[in-house]
């Protein structure tokens, strides 16, 4: 099974809205975890065969840079790669085209530098939210002895010797803590992670270097000490697990729409406290079961959501680092205070520039002011209309626009969907086979 190149034409949703969502849906694999597990391969030598990577506009980019560097990628089921690493890596003939479109290709920098000792990668791009910094990146990068080097295309590495060291991040990102595991997994020694990320695609990135044989105390927690080794050479099977976020829009979509919907593989920890602040807004719901993912590490349990009347908390709602409310869940909360009774305040102070987009929800007939760029009040209770929108450059406020317009009854049209699609699989289909009516157009 090839690797499904994009086909850049635009798409659009023509979304029926007014309908109720039922029955059971099955959360997918992590988007994150995928593009971070593809990433992380490059350490082994031997093969690794990766399975739950989710089939997204994401992983196709970054599968497409993997292999103009030299790399081999197999699909060999619907979720499952073979990864055969080359002789060399390539990097002058990297894709640049995919790589600017993606802001994963800052994640090669860990695992690349223990096979090239300068290399140069492209500028990303990703979403648009505003101007987001790197420098949680090159500090901890350049404690183990990296020299990084931003041009106006490029970040351009080189090192003399590489060396384990106590790194504190300069801010608690996912991506940057998993370019700092990779680096220091193969680097032998102790390196201690001070104020690292504990979300769930670094514990991914974790549990994967364990299976390779890097041993790592604190997973989960706020430090993080790795033991690096010298080669990783083995061939070895990891699966992915599932992905919390996609889970949260679910929970979002049977909100708005005042549906009873169950949803199945959540992983709860990485929910527990969204649905306690549900909870207090007076939602409905029971948790029917947990169980572990295919990785024996992730706890995933059945959601069954219920019709409720919701009210605002008084409290705002914020994200922070796990075990905070995950900074992409916040967005799925828009249209949920939009639902409840009185005025709620969501302070976005991550991204400067993604609360903004939320006001594209007051073409639909929401009630919500910005007050800077971080901060939104919602006053709720008012019915969704249908309107015309074109997807914001930026994926979750496009998908609380799509879960949106299913609460609003009439046509509604999603223009240029592209964001969606790069962290979502088939989600028109699937949002179909619970009883949402959308349509593709091209």
């Amino acid at each position: 099974m090839k690797n499904k190149k994009s086909d850049n034409s635009l798409i659009d949703f023509e979304v029926k809205g007014g309908n109720k969502l039922s029955g059971t849906i099955t959360t997918n694999f992590s988007k994150n975890g995928s593009v971070g597990l593809l990433c992380a391969s490059l350490l082994n030598k031997g093969i690794t065969t990766l399975h739950g990577i989710a089939r997204i506009e994401e992983v196709y980019r970054v599968i497409e840079i993997l292999e103009s560097i030299g790399v081999k990628i197999e699909w060999i089921n619907q979720n499952s790669v073979k990864i055969t690493p080359p002789k060399k890596y390539e990097l002058k003939k990297i894709n640049v085209e995919s790589a600017i479109k993606t802001r994963s290709i800052i994640m090669l920098m860990g695992p690349i530098a223990h096979f090239l000792k300068s290399f140069s990668l492209p500028h990303a791009q990703g979403c648009n939210l505003g101007k987001r910094t790197i420098s949680a990146h090159t500090y901890a990068l350049e404690k183990l002895g990296f020299k990084i080097k931003t041009t106006n295309c490029s970040y351009d590495v080189s090192y003399k010797k590489l060396k384990p060291a106590e790194i504190v991040m300069y801010e608690s990102g996912d991506t940057a803590c998993e370019n700092v595991l990779t680096a220091s997994a193969l680097i032998p020694g102790k390196t201690i992670i001070s104020f690292a990320s504990a979300n769930y695609m670094v514990q991914e990135i974790c549990f994967f270097l364990e299976t390779l044989g890097v041993k790592i105390e604190g997973i989960g927690t706020s430090t993080l000490t790795v033991h690096g080794i010298k080669e990783i050479n083995k061939n070895i099977e990891y699966w992915n697990s599932e992905d919390p976020i996609e889970s949260m829009m679910f929970i979002s979509a049977a909100i708005v729409t005042d549906s009873r919907l169950t949803i199945t593989r959540s992983p709860i920890d990485f929910l527990s406290l969204e649905l306690e602040k549900l909870k207090r807004m007076n939602l409905k719901f029971k948790i029917l079961k947990k169980y572990y993912s295919h990785n024996k590490r992730t706890k995933l349990a059945d959601i069954e959501i219920f019709p409720s009347n919701l009210k605002a908390l008084a409290d705002k709602i914020h994200s922070n680092p796990y075990p905070g409310i995950n900074i992409d869940n916040l967005p799925f909360f828009v249209p949920i205070a939009i639902k409840a009774k009185g005025q709620t305040m969501i302070h976005d102070w991550v991204y400067e520039n993604r609360a903004i987009y939320f006001t594209e929800l007051n073409r639909l007939g929401a009630n919500i002011t910005l007050a800077d760029p971080h901060r939104v009040y919602i006053n709720g209770g008012t019915k969704l209309k249908p309107a015309q929108v074109v997807c914001p450059p930026a994926l979750r406020p496009s998908m609380v626009i799509l879960i949106s317009m299913l609460a609003a009854s009439g046509t509604s049209i999603l223009r240029n969907v592209y964001m969606i699609n790069r962290g979502y699989e088939e989600i028109a289909k699937r949002l179909n086979s619970i009883g949402a009516n959308i349509k593709i157009l091209k």
